[in-house]
């Protein structure tokens, strides 16, 4: 069955870019089939920025000085 494509609102990119895959992933079934391409672009967003927030915590927790296991804490 094919779906005619209609343009949707460039608005719907706000969704992948605040909430990474999962608003990707919402764009995408909400889009898939009005503005097939957009949705794909809307998954691959939300992809894309939660590999960036992952990568970005790996060298934030890796730069912070001072932490080690034992916390002081004698038992």
């Amino acid at each position: 069955m094919s779906f005619p494509e209609k343009p949707r609102s460039n608005l719907w990119f706000l969704l992948p870019i605040s909430f990474g895959i999962i608003g990707g992933v919402v764009a995408y079934l909400f889009l898939r089939r009005d503005d097939p391409n957009k949705a794909k672009k809307c998954l691959f967003l939300g992809l894309v920025f939660m590999i960036v927030g992952i990568v970005f915590n790996i060298i934030v927790g890796s730069s912070i000085p001072g932490i080690d296991s034992g916390f002081n804490v004698n038992i």
